[in-house]
């Protein structure tokens, strides 16, 4: 594949000039320079020592969407001096398909004057089948609290990292977009794959007596309609756009606010020699994704059965596959006591509005165990 890279440079040709370093890939991180610099002003941007803001006025990149460039945000990165050489390196690899436009002001420059440079570049996205979001975002069920903490968002293939809140949206009934529902995150929430985008409402609006609930309202109101819309702009790791615009309608119910409960959940399990499924029933759906992670099943010994778990039902219930037929005797259902339900409750412990201190407290495992007996099988 060949990488197309259009310079559009405004000066003289020994003056500044910007040039990519690398390959657009999706995968690698290309860094943009701009060279040509005299070397008593490279030291003097290297003593001026730039703030954030102050790289951005001179020296920016941008995705280029045809709007004015302040409009649209600049790419979150480093900036560094180099040889000689202004260089930016872009937190995440640039995306294959997505046109990227630099501008240079050496007006910015300490004693500085001149004119803007610009480049533009992108890499050309390859033929192939379109990436779509896949059957279900979870939680799956058209009904969900209104303290609901996350959706999960699944692609059928992998993704591009950076930007990712540009392109979902809430909306309530009448079309109008709910402000600032998500917490945005600088570094996005993917699987190892980035097939699979983690998405949190903002934790500070749904707890009550918290001050951004107070003064903007919760995201999801009780008795409500709304709509989820993931825009078919984003762009996968080959810079494709998505085949088309993934909507999730769902209505509000109230709140849960109730931690847990193992004890209430249902075994039903097979008998010795079989492969046939451990089915466990939940009073309520749980959080798909970490229902699949920290449920398991061992033997007496502690040693965990090999085999696939899967979720289903509205994420009401979950099924264990074992490798290999079970045997006969008392074997014990495990759960992680950081599993959590749609609303961010806890075995044992209501949600805490804290998102990062339940992912440190998850390092520290603790559990619960629910014993069921495999019994012989049947003579014939």
């Amino acid at each position: 594949m060949q990488f197309c890279f259009a310079l559009l440079a405004i000066g003289f040709l020994d003056g500044p000039a910007i040039r990519l370093n690398g390959v657009i890939d999706g995968k690698s991180n290309a860094a943009i320079e701009v060279r040509g610099i005299d070397a008593a002003t490279v030291r003097a941007v290297a003593n001026a020592k730039f703030d954030r803001e102050q790289w951005i006025a001179l020296f920016a990149v941008r995705v280029n969407g045809g709007k004015p460039d302040e409009t649209t945000p600049a790419l979150l990165g480093s900036y560094r001096i180099e040889k000689g050489t202004i260089r930016f390196e872009p937190r995440f690899p640039l995306a294959v398909g997505v046109r990227y436009r630099a501008v240079f002001d050496p007006a910015r420059l300490p004693g500085g004057a001149g004119k803007p440079i610009t480049a533009e570049f992108h890499q050309p996205k390859p033929a192939g089948k379109a990436t779509a979001v896949v059957e279900h975002v979870y939680p799956t069920r058209d009904k969900l609290p209104e303290n609901l903490l996350k959706f999960y968002i699944h692609f059928s293939a992998p993704m591009s990292k950076g930007g990712s809140y540009r392109h979902v949206q809430l909306l309530e009934a009448n079309g109008k977009p709910v402000e600032y529902p998500f917490l945005e995150l600088d570094e996005e929430l993917w699987d190892p794959d980035c097939k699979r985008f983690t998405l949190y409402l903002d934790p500070g609006r749904i707890k009550r007596g918290l001050k951004p609930r107070e003064e903007v309202g919760p995201v999801l109101e009780e008795g409500k309609s709304y709509m989820l819309v993931i825009d078919k702009q984003w762009t996968d790791a080959d810079g494709n756009p998505l085949r088309e615009t993934f909507r999730k309608k769902f209505t509000v119910g109230p709140p849960d606010e109730e931690a847990i409960d193992p004890k209430s959940w249902k075994l039903t399990s097979s008998a010795a020699g079989s492969k046939s499924p451990l089915v466990v029933r939940f009073l309520k759906p749980l959080d798909h994704a970490l229902a699949q992670r920290l449920i398991w099943v061992t033997d007496a010994a502690g040693t965990r059965v090999r085999g696939e778990a899967a979720v289903s039902q509205e994420e009401t219930c979950w099924r264990f596959t074992p490798e290999k037929a079970w045997p006969a005797g008392e074997l014990y259902l495990v759960a992680d006591k950081a599993l959590e339900d749609l609303a961010g409750n806890n075995i044992g412990r209501p949600f805490e509005v804290d998102v990062f201190r339940q992912v440190q407290r998850g390092l520290k495992q603790e559990t619960i165990q629910l014993p069921f007996r495999i019994g012989a099988a049947k003579q014939q």
